[in-house]
């Protein structure tokens, strides 16, 4: 007769047997062997993985962190402010988020932040010069540091965000410098392997060869640079009359992009271009504003000979952002997509359209008067469908 003793034990077994066994698809195999256990139960569960993400701070950072949270990953996020990160405390549970203090400059902090990770993505970027950093400060030397961190670490996966557009021969600092790390010193040694290519990202992969590269179009979404902008009563001036043309794309596609990167071990080495589904003049995506906030919000064009040295003497003067030189000259440049890199499509994510979102990030912009109607699209759907059926009618 067993005793009841030897009956839990052989319970506990049992159970102990089966909760241990997972089926093949949550389970993947790094590039250095270990396996990772992927967790579909959400929070309170515990993943394999432990991701660092740089550039957490900004408009993308807080949809990575919390998509990987909910996995059930550690989240190691370095910062450079103690301001600027408190509304991720609360994108994953206690002890899921984990602050570390760094700076682009300091290597030994930056190893710190990296290495007990087997992932690491790299947000970081900035749109305008400041008096600390200079924009090849922040793409080119600050990434170098971070890949030859991940290199020394044998970091499993590298993600680099990088931008639409990015070309080492580019007018534009932003897009000259967005092109991969290291590119600016080394550029005179590989002229003919990377730079005429146009894919300084390359200089990236010399030194990670796994590098996974993205490049998204302008986002709009809680925090950006784009809707938000265009609906501010402080955007007064441009010099293009607005006609510059890109592929506006949510943030949470993006965000929702790279999370997928970091279980599909094909995605390593791979380039994608991720956009809208349409393409939009600046000046049409301002009428878009426009109609959601029933303002009409006046942009005055200003020569470019005239507003870009203005532009930059206010960058170097204030201390706060304005308007930079550098952003008068991208307005002359349209988006520039790569037709051999990867698409959301190859993700299995249909993007959405700005035109469906618009309401949702503007209506704090409008006045009390119409702050309770409907969106501006619902609205003209509406009155399609009155003609239309006054249409039938006759």
């Amino acid at each position: 007769m067993v005793s009841p003793l030897s009956a839990v034990r052989s319970a506990r077994k049992v159970a102990g047997d089966i909760a241990g066994k997972r089926f093949a698809s949550d389970i993947s195999i790094t590039r250095t062997g270990k396996p990772i256990i992927r967790v579909e139960g959400g929070r309170s569960s515990l993943g394999g993985h432990t991701a660092t993400v740089f550039g957490a701070t900004g408009q993308l950072g807080r949809y990575i962190v919390n998509r990987l949270a909910r996995q059930g990953c550690t989240v190691v996020v370095p910062f450079r402010e103690e301001m600027a990160k408190r509304h991720l405390k609360v994108t994953g549970d206690l002890g899921r988020i984990v602050f570390v203090e760094y700076d682009l400059h300091n290597t030994p902090s930056i190893e710190a932040s990296v290495r007990h990770s087997d992932v690491v993505y790299n947000l970081v970027g900035r749109d305008y010069p400041t008096k600390n950093f200079s924009l090849a400060d922040v793409h080119v030397e600050g990434t170098e540091r971070i890949v030859e961190a991940v290199a020394k670490y044998d970091v499993d996966r590298y993600i680099h965000v990088s931008s639409h557009s990015a070309n080492p021969h580019s007018k534009s600092e932003f897009y000259a410098t967005k092109v991969g790390p290291t590119c600016l010193r080394v550029m005179h040694l590989i002229l003919t392997a990377i730079v005429l290519q146009g894919h300084g990202e390359q200089v990236a992969r010399s030194i990670f060869p796994e590098t996974t590269l993205v490049r998204p179009a302008p986002m709009f979404g809680f925090e950006d640079n784009l809707l938000l902008k265009l609906a501010s009563v402080l955007n007064l001036f441009t010099a293009n009359s607005m006609q510059e043309r890109f592929w506006p794309v949510h943030s949470i596609d993006v965000g929702a992009a790279l999370e997928k990167m970091l279980y599909d071990d094909s995605t390593a080495g791979e380039t994608f271009e991720l956009y809208g589904p349409r393409e939009y003049s600046m000046a049409q995506v301002a009428a878009m504003v426009d109609k959601e906030i029933f303002k009409q919000r006046r942009h005055m064009n200003v020569p470019k000979a005239i507003l870009k040295p203005i532009a930059g003497i206010l960058n170097r003067a204030l201390w706060w952002h304005t308007l930079s030189a550098d952003e008068v000259e991208r307005e002359f440049m349209d988006q520039v997509i790569d037709p051999e890199a990867k698409t959301f499509k190859d993700l299995g994510i249909e993007p959405g359209d700005i035109a469906n979102f618009t309401y949702h990030y503007l209506q704090g912009f409008r006045s009390q008067n119409y702050y309770d109607l409907p969106p501006a699209t619902e609205k003209e759907k509406r009155e399609d469908k009155k003609y239309i059926h006054v249409l039938d009618e006759l």
